[in-house]
């Protein structure tokens, strides 16, 4: 069974285990099933990039086709993806989580506790060990999740290692990474990379109408998925969170520099001196997209045109890290932001 008191469960929102629509990542499907049909598939397969684009989603898709198509020579040639309908019963098992050929590895909290431990530890590990220890319960293939392998400890990532080295046959895993130029090399040498890509403004826009919870104009969706930086997730934070409005604020006022409102900035700042991580976050981002425009706008005039951007971009993200890490007040430093900015908007004219 799959604990619901995980570390990457989004309020509000269906794990990805239960999601049978794939926002994106077309040409990554294809890649998964031409590997199924063919002679000799990947023992395990790193599927990588930013978070919340849709790699566990990918991870559990694959999974459920795997699941449910058993003999490869069988999976009839007309398939094109690797959808599997809902009543069919992998599927339906998946969803529930009791399918006993897939073990999902994650952050979860012990039973009777509610403290999501900081890693994947060793511990868990073993239940890997007994998983594929044991006889495949229907026969066929036994599948690993493992959602991130970016929350593997050192010990947990070896013993990792060491089933990769010695794979159990008809044993696949998954290991979903958010930044795996930081895993073992020794762990992503033995894997098959499977890079993701942030999801475009379009895709995410038209992925926010495919959750039954969310109904939004197409305007709107639109403006959010501009927002979300390329994630799903992302997007679907703002989207809960009513973060749009906040959103419209924090524009408006980088739309107005170098000159922008003192008494906007105080009641921007106000808002997040309510310690709204959600928010801060959006600001930041929102900031550091401000930047990369002039830093693009003035990549063909020199480094001297170049200079004032960049020495802001140095400043509000070492600061951002401070702020974050001593709890710092952060209205003054929106101020401070805003202050940086206006001053390079200055020296650039």
């Amino acid at each position: 069974m799959i604990s619901e008191t995980a570390a990457d469960r989004l309020d509000g929102a269906p794990h990805p285990r239960e999601r049978q629509v794939l926002v994106g990542h077309g040409a990554a499907e294809r890649q998964l099933l031409d590997a199924y049909r063919g002679p000799r598939m990947h023992h395990a397969w790193l599927i990588g990039g930013p978070e919340g684009i849709g790699k566990a989603t990918l991870a559990y898709r694959f999974a459920r086709f795997v699941l449910a198509h058993p003999v490869a020579a069988a999976v009839p040639v007309a398939t094109a993806d690797l959808s599997v309908p809902d009543a069919q019963p992998a599927a339906r098992r998946i969803v529930a989580g009791s399918h006993p050929d897939l073990l999902a590895l994650r952050r979860i909290a012990e039973a009777g506790k509610e403290k999501i431990p900081q890693d994947i530890s060793v511990g868990a590990m073993r239940e890997i060990v007994r998983f594929f220890g044991s006889t495949a319960g229907e026969g066929g293939w036994r599948i690993c999740i493992v959602d991130a392998a970016d929350d593997l400890n050192r010990s947990s990532a070896n013993a990792l290692l060491k089933l990769l080295e010695e794979p159990p046959p008809r044993s696949l895993f998954l290991i979903v990474a958010h930044m795996p130029g930081r895993l073992l090399p020794t762990i992503r040498s033995r894997c098959r990379a499977l890079p993701l890509l942030p999801l475009t403004a379009d895709e995410i826009a038209a992925g926010l109408q495919t959750f039954d919870d969310i109904r939004l104009p197409a305007e709107e969706a639109g403006r959010i998925a501009a927002l979300a930086d390329g994630s799903l997730r992302r997007a679907l934070e703002i989207a809960a969170g009513g973060q749009e409005s906040f959103a419209g604020e924090v524009e408006r006022l980088l739309a107005s520099l170098p000159a922008p409102d003192p008494l906007a900035i105080h009641g921007l700042g106000d808002k997040l001196a309510r310690r709204d991580d959600g928010l801060f976050e959006l600001f930041l981002r929102m900031v550091f997209a401000h930047l990369h425009r002039q830093v693009l706008a003035e990549a063909g005039e020199g480094a001297r045109r170049l200079a004032p951007h960049a020495e802001v971009w140095e400043k509000v993200e070492a600061t951002a890290a401070q702020v974050r890490t001593f709890n710092l007040e952060r209205k003054p430093f929106v101020f401070q932001v805003f202050g940086w900015l206006a001053e390079a908007g200055r020296r650039r004219a």
